[in-house]
C-alpha cells in the first residue's frame, strides 16, 4: 500500500456501483432537511466543528512545505531537500532522514517509520525513499548543481523488532550549469488522486510513448501500460481481487497502518499520516465525516461516492506495473521508486492524475511470509507475460474529475540529521 496511500480502504468498498447521477439526487434530498440538523450543531456544539477540522482541511504548519519549497532563505544543499520531502510515499509516513554537507547528501531509511505487518520486507518503504530520491536529483540542476548517485546494495528481509536508521544512498555534489525541467516544475502540484477519474476521456499515445520510455535508465527496471479495455479489466481484477484477499485472510496486517491515522490536531502535531480529507470524498460527505459522531456516519452515506473497486480502477484508462528483476533486492526496489515518482510528475505535468493500485503485490509479500503457496505473484507474471520481471508497484491514471489534496509534510528541520 502506499501513497501512493491507504489504498487497502478501496477493499471495503461495497461491491454495488452507484452512478455518480444517482449519489447526485440523493444528496439534493438529504440536503432539503440537513438545515436543522446544521442550525441545532451551530447553536448546540459548533465547536466540533473547529475541533474536527471541517473548514481548515489542508492549512496550518503541516502543509506549508508545498508552499516553501524554493524558499528564499534556502542555500545549498537543503534546497535539494526541500523538494525531496514532497514525495510519494507509502501512508504517508515519510520513512527518510538526510544527512547533509555543502558537497553531499546521505539518504537514510529511518526504519522505524514503518507500517508494520502490511510492509513486512520494507519495501514499500524503500520504494518511498527512491521517490524521495527522484526528487532530490531533479532538485539538483535546478539548483546549480551536478549531482552523482550510489545506491549501497542491501537485501530486503523480515522487519527487525528493534528497526533503525540505514544508510541506503549518498549523492555527491559538484558546482553546475542551473537548468529546470518540466518535472523538477511538477514537484509542488504533484498528489495522489482517489476521486473517480473520467472515464470518457482518453489516454493520448504520445503520453503512452513517453511513459514506456521513462525506464530507459534502468536497467533492472521495467514499465508495463496496460491501455485497452480487455488489459486493464484483466489487471483491474486481479488487484481488486489482492485486495479482498489481503482483508479476508491477513486481516493483521491492516493494524500497521493504525498508527497514521491522523485527525485535525494531531496531523498538525505529527505532520505525517492521512486523513479524512485524503480519501476522494466529496466536500460536503468529508465535512460531515468530520463534523458527525461515528454513530452517525450513515447520515453521510448518501453523500459519499459509492463505486466498486474494478470500476474505480477501470475509470483510470491506463493502468500499469512497475517491475523489478528481483523483487527483494534494496537498490532495485528504491530505483522502482524513483521511476513511479517519475512517472507520476510526467503526468502531473501533462494534466493527467494517478494513483497507486498495489494490492496484488502486498499479497506476494503475505504469501511469501507466511510460507503459502505465490499464487498472486503467479497472477502478476499472466499479466506482464515475463517471469523474468518481478512486479513490484502497481497504477492507475487518467484524467481527474476533482483536485487532489495535498497531504502533511514534516519540515526539513526535522529529517535532516
Amino acid at each position: 500500500m502506499i501513497h501512493f496511500t491507504n489504498e487497502i480502504e478501496a477493499a471495503k468498498m461495497p461491491n454495488s456501483v452507484e452512478p455518480i447521477a444517482t449519489a447526485a439526487m440523493r444528496r439534493r434530498t438529504f440536503l432539503k432537511g440537513s438545515g436543522a440538523v446544521l442550525v441545532l450543531a451551530t447553536a448546540g456544539g459548533i465547536w466540533r466543528a473547529y475541533d474536527r477540522g471541517v473548514f481548515t482541511a489542508g492549512t496550518g504548519p503541516a502543509y506549508e512545505p508545498w508552499k516553501n519549497w524554493r524558499g528564499e532563505t534556502d542555500h545549498g544543499p537543503l534546497a535539494l531537500v526541500r523538494s525531496a520531502i514532497l514525495a510519494a510515499n507509502a501512508v504517508n509516513s515519510q520513512p527518510w532522514l538526510f544527512k547533509v554537507t555543502p558537497s553531499s547528501i546521505e539518504l537514510y531509511a529511518d526504519q522505524t517509520r514503518n507500517t508494520g505487518a502490511f510492509d513486512p520486507y520494507l519495501r514499500e518503504l524503500n520504494i518511498s525513499l527512491g521517490c524521495a530520491l527522484e526528487n532530490l536529483l531533479l532538485a539538483a540542476p535546478p539548483n546549480s548543481y551536478e549531482a552523482s548517485l550510489t545506491l549501497f546494495p542491501g537485501k530486503l528481509s523480515a522487519l527487525s523488532e528493534n528497526p533503525k536508521s540505514e544508510l541506503v544512498a549518498r549523492i555527491d555534489l559538484a558546482p553546475g550549469a542551473r537548468k529546470e525541467s518540466e518535472l523538477y516544475q511538477a514537484i509542488p502540484n504533484r498528489h495522489t488522486n482517489r476521486f473517480p477519474f473520467d472515464e470518457q476521456k482518453p489516454i493520448p499515445a504520445d503520453f503512452v510513448d513517453e511513459l514506456n520510455r521513462a525506464t530507459a535508465d534502468e536497467p533492472d527496471v521495467k514499465l508495463f501500460s496496460f491501455i485497452t479495455d480487455a488489459e486493464r479489466r484483466k489487471v483491474a481484477d486481479i488487484i481488486s481481487k489482492g485486495a479482498a484477499e489481503l482483508v479476508h485472510s491477513y486481516p493483521e496486517m491492516l493494524a500497521g497502518n493504525v498508527r497514521w491515522d491522523r485527525d485535525s490536531h494531531s496531523i498538525q502535531k505529527f505532520r505525517d499520516g492521512l486523513t479524512i480529507d485524503d480519501f476522494g470524498q466529496p466536500p460536503l460527505a468529508t465535512a460531515l465525516l468530520k463534523f458527525l459522531p461515528e454513530s452517525m456516519e450513515k447520515v453521510t452515506s448518501p453523500l459519499q461516492i459509492r463505486i466498486s473497486y474494478v470500476e474505480l480502477m477501470m475509470r483510470g484508462r491506463l493502468l500499469g506495473a512497475i517491475a523489478v528483476r528481483a523483487r527483494y533486492d534494496r537498490a532495485q526496489n528504491i530505483a522502482a521508486g524513483r521511476i513511479w515518482q517519475r512517472v507520476h510528475l510526467l503526468a502531473t505535468a501533462r494534466g493527467l492524475a494517478a494513483r497507486p493500485a498495489n494490492q496484488a503485490a502486498e499479497l506476494v509479500d503475505q504469501e511469501r511470509l507466511h510460507g503459502k503457496q505465490p499464487t498472486a505473484a503467479s497472477a502478476l507474471t499472466e499479466i506482464t507475460g515475463e517471469a523474468s520481471w518481478q512486479t513490484t508497484f502497481m497504477f492507475y491514471m487518467g484524467y481527474a474529475t476533482h483536485p487532489a489534496h495535498a497531504t502533511a509534510r514534516r519540515p526539513v528541520e526535522q529529517v535532516v540529521v
